[in-house]
């Protein structure tokens, strides 16, 4: 019996011998499948029915984006449809056309979390994927959301993919890439790698009537027409249907469907279009990556908050043990380590950060996603021994400080006094028995602050004792005109309680008394201000005075409290500047009252979804904390997973759907004069959106409040508490390492408090080159796995100095093949490793060490 597909391969034939019209003889390709999963939406009949329309349908190809944990509970619950499933794979009838094409455990949206969870997003979920089908290979990459980050092309080639698709023509609420190319194109990562791609070609226009849908997501006449106008040669489609639709092929919902078109798994199509195919190599920037979420919105701020002071939590409980483990003194915890990294791969998923509201009262996506990162971060504190510290109790206890980045510190780190002990009679030793730079916190806090020494990825030493307390000058004077003067080693800083506290002068002292502040700009610097629909006027802390205190004035830190208003809504904003480091932390709580409109117009009523024109689209009218430099027409740069971006934009403004522009900062967005001699980062605990434009200042959004995606309403429910800092800086962002700076200032120095003498008061296990960062640190089985990336080195050559003897190393893919064996120079106990790792490049090292 002929199938249907050998049918439509026999009409080609036929309308090629015969002269039939051009564009009717030419063959489209269709990609259809499934997305979805248990989290998000799997009804217990989709395995069964998925084995059942296969086996109907003969000529139908099926793409797999189903949540790995998803086969976990169909072989509990239907046991014999998962036989099945399973069964029916090992056929050639149905094997070849089945492809599981996004193994991600949470089906995250990628560009929104740190590059070391997306390398796990992959391993633990082809991990779990190969505890159901031993068997199965990842060939191409592709999912139904938009899914993408630029570095992807180095993370898929590690992990053994061949091929990608940068398309997601049916699920585009929360983007898509930009339109580019005529076929399948080469995808170049920041780092050089390459992998071949099918884009949403140039010609894929987005739908008009749809703010979800392009051209491309059933095959219609007039995109497979567009296609061939375009000497698109094989031109394809697709369609990852939602688990749970009863439809079964997809071909034939767009009317006209071009014929013919023919089913396909994107493995087969790239093997038989052919890699030769390639016509273009398209250099991706994250500015590519045309995505946007509710950034501001209070549910959507908490839920970032959360994953990323889990992120950094267990990569630095990972390191911490690996050095423990490493000592002998405790064995390595994979088994919670594992448990700890499921639980925040879930809270990455996709669903969490675009439908937050979804689910049931008290079991929504944000609910979820609050417990998930609770459990790893309890876990993560739990490794490391800090979930147990009850403050120190007083004379003879030592307190271990870990650095778990690859860059020696001389930091503040605070350590908590038990209570009843008296903060101002303790101070910190070193080794040596000298006393170091400490400073007690009162204000009820019981902290006593200290500045520790600490190699790289290592850890020093302290011991606590009596003192007497030495006196301290202040850094903080009030001028005539009323306005706080805070004089540090770096900064004169000037703030203006009249105007809301706002900074009127930032001098960087050891900068050449470079002034940060414009202050000819009609906004102000470290000024709070949105549109209030409600109200129909912007509101700014800057219209009404603030009452400024000094909380803190001593020899290494200095703390300022403002607490004013903007509209009828307190503020209070704790400004922190240091003696030793040129950050300047701003920690702000906004006690709301009640839930006002904050952006650029109400949609409550009549809000459409098709409509392309949506309210919370427009950062500019969102409350920002607003930073007027001095730096004129500034170059941007921000980071994203294992790239930096030099912005392309003019601007960041857009209030359409179709009009979308990459304006997401993931830790850091920098500002640069033009000359490339100044500029000032800022660091946001969480991912979120900034602006910026040449007549709109550097900006961090901080709160939207309105409706939104499917017309939920994103409401402010309680207080907004937002961290955020700002770092000015001589020369540009590589130069002036702001990378590490990022680094540092998410995975701090650590204390842990002992009462044990320690046989080794402070270690090094690992020094490396100037630029590189380590992103992980972990045990496997009894080696070592070190990855590396290089975030700023323009210079590919360097090495990794581990402080023990290595037996043998080697560069291994993040599938674990290896793909050299690397030269080992042992001298005096140290072990040199000789590298290349070209910039925002990774490199995972396997190393067995002496016993």
């Amino acid at each position: 019996m002929m199938t249907r597909g050998i049918k439509q391969l026999v009409v080609v034939g036929l309308c090629l011998v015969f002269g039939v019209g051009v564009s009717r003889a030419q063959t489209a390709y269709f990609v259809d499948g499934y997305h979805g999963g248990v989290y998000g939406h799997y009804p217990r009949w989709q395995t069964r029915f998925m084995v059942e329309q296969l086996k109907k349908h003969p000529e139908w190809s099926v793409n797999l984006e189903i949540e790995p944990e998803t086969w976990d509970s169909v072989k509990v619950y239907d046991p014999a449809a998962y036989a099945l499933f399973k069964d029916a794979l090992q056929g050639p009838a149905i094997r070849e056309r089945v492809e599981f094409v996004n193994p991600a455990y949470g089906q995250a949206y990628l560009f929104n979390i740190t590059g070391e969870s997306v390398i796990r997003q992959f391993s633990y979920g082809i991990d779990k994927m190969k505890e159901h089908f031993p068997s199965v290979d990842f060939r191409t990459y592709s999912s139904e959301e938009p899914c993408f980050t630029s570095a992807l092309p180095q993370i898929l080639k590690s992990f053994g993919f061949r091929y990608a698709s940068l398309k997601n023509p049916n699920t585009c609420w929360g983007g898509y890439t930009r339109a580019h190319g005529a076929g399948i194109v080469s995808w170049i990562g920041p780092d050089g790698t390459g992998i071949p791609t099918v884009p949403r070609y140039r010609c894929e226009q987005l739908l008009p009537g749809s703010t979800w849908q392009t051209m491309a997501w059933g095959n219609s006449q007039e995109y497979i027409e567009a296609c061939l106008r375009n000497n698109i040669a094989s031109p394809v489609g697709m369609c990852l249907q939602d688990a749970g639709w009863r439809g079964g092929p997809w071909l034939g919902v767009a009317k006209p469907t071009y014929q013919p078109s023919l089913y396909t798994t994107w493995r087969n199509y790239f093997t038989m279009v052919g890699a030769s195919t390639l016509n273009d190599s398209w250099r991706v920037s994250q500015e590519d990556m045309l995505v946007c979420l509710v950034w501001g919105s209070q549910v959507l701020q908490r839920l970032a908050q959360q994953v990323r002071v889990a992120e950094n939590k267990i990569v630095m409980a990972e390191k911490i043990a690996t050095l423990r483990a490493l000592e002998g003194g405790t064995s390595y915890p994979k088994k919670a380590l594992d448990g700890a990294w499921r639980t925040l791969l879930l809270a990455q998923h996709h669903d969490c950060w675009i439908v937050p509201y979804n689910g049931k009262p008290g079991h929504t996506w944000a609910d979820m996603t609050r417990d998930w990162t609770a459990f790893t971060v309890q876990t993560s504190d739990s490794i490391v021994g800090t979930s147990a510290l009850k403050g120190v109790r007083g004379a003879g206890q030592y307190i271990r400080v870990f650095n778990t980045t690859a860059s020696d510190r001389y930091e503040l780190i605070s350590v908590p006094l038990a209570s009843g002990v008296d903060v101002r009679s303790w101070g910190i030793q070193d080794e040596h028995g000298d006393w170091v730079d400490s400073q007690p916190i009162e204000n009820g806090q019981g902290k006593l602050l200290f500045l520790a020494r600490v190699p790289a990825v290592g850890y020093a030493t302290y011991r606590i004792n009596a003192k007497k307390p030495g006196a301290s000058k202040g850094h903080v004077s009030v001028g005539k005109d009323k306005t706080y003067v805070v004089d540090t080693h770096f900064y004169h800083l000037v703030m203006d309680p009249a105007r809301g506290g706002v900074i009127k002068s930032l001098k960087a002292k050891t900068l050449k008394n470079k002034e940060f502040v414009d202050a000819k700009h009609n906004r102000s610097f470290n000024e709070l201000r949105g549109f209030f629909y409600e109200e129909n006027a912007f509101l700014s802390s800057a219209d009404k005075p603030a009452v400024v205190s000094i909380l803190e004035d001593g020899p290494l830190q200095t703390r300022v409290q403002i607490v004013g208003q903007i509209g009828a809504h307190p503020f209070r904003q704790v400004v922190t500047v240091y003696q030793h480091d040129p950050r300047i932390d701003f920690d702000l709580t906004i006690d709301w009252k009640g839930n006002p409109g904050i952006g650029k117009y109400s949609q409550a009523r009549g809000y459409k979804a098709e409509n392309p024109e949506k309210a919370f689209y427009d950062d500019r009218y969102k409350l920002l904390a607003l930073f007027p430099t001095s730096l004129g027409k500034a170059r941007i740069y921000k980071d994203a997973p294992f790239d930096v971006t030099e912005s392309r934009l003019e601007n960041t403004y857009f209030d359409r759907w179709d009009s979308i522009k990459n304006n997401v900062v993931l830790r850091w967005v920098d500002a640069e004069d033009a000359s490339g001699d100044y500029g000032m980062t800022l660091l946001t605990d969480h991912t979120t959106s900034y602006v910026s434009g040449e007549d709109h200042s550097l900006a961090l959004t901080l709160q939207y409040s309105g409706t939104a995606l499917w017309g939920m309403n994103y409401k402010i429910e309680g207080p907004s508490q937002i961290h955020y800092a700002l770092v000015p800086h001589a020369r540009k962002w590589d130069a002036a390492g702001v990378s590490e700076t990022a680094a540092r200032w998410n995975e701090p120095l650590i204390a842990v408090v002992s009462d044990e003498k320690p046989a080794t008061w402070s270690k090094s296990w690992l020094t490396l080159s100037k630029g590189w960062e380590v992103t992980s640190l972990q045990m496997d089985g009894d080696d070592v796995l070190l990855r590396i990336f290089n975030a700023s080195s323009k210079e590919a050559s360097g090495s990794a100095v581990v402080h023990a003897v290595i037996r043998e190393a080697s560069q291994v893919e993040l599938d674990g093949d290896v793909r050299k064996v690397l030269p080992v120079i042992v001298t005096s106990g140290k072990s040199t490793v000789a590298l290349s790792v070209p910039q925002f490049g990774i490199c995972t090292i396997k190393m067995k060490l002496a016993k």
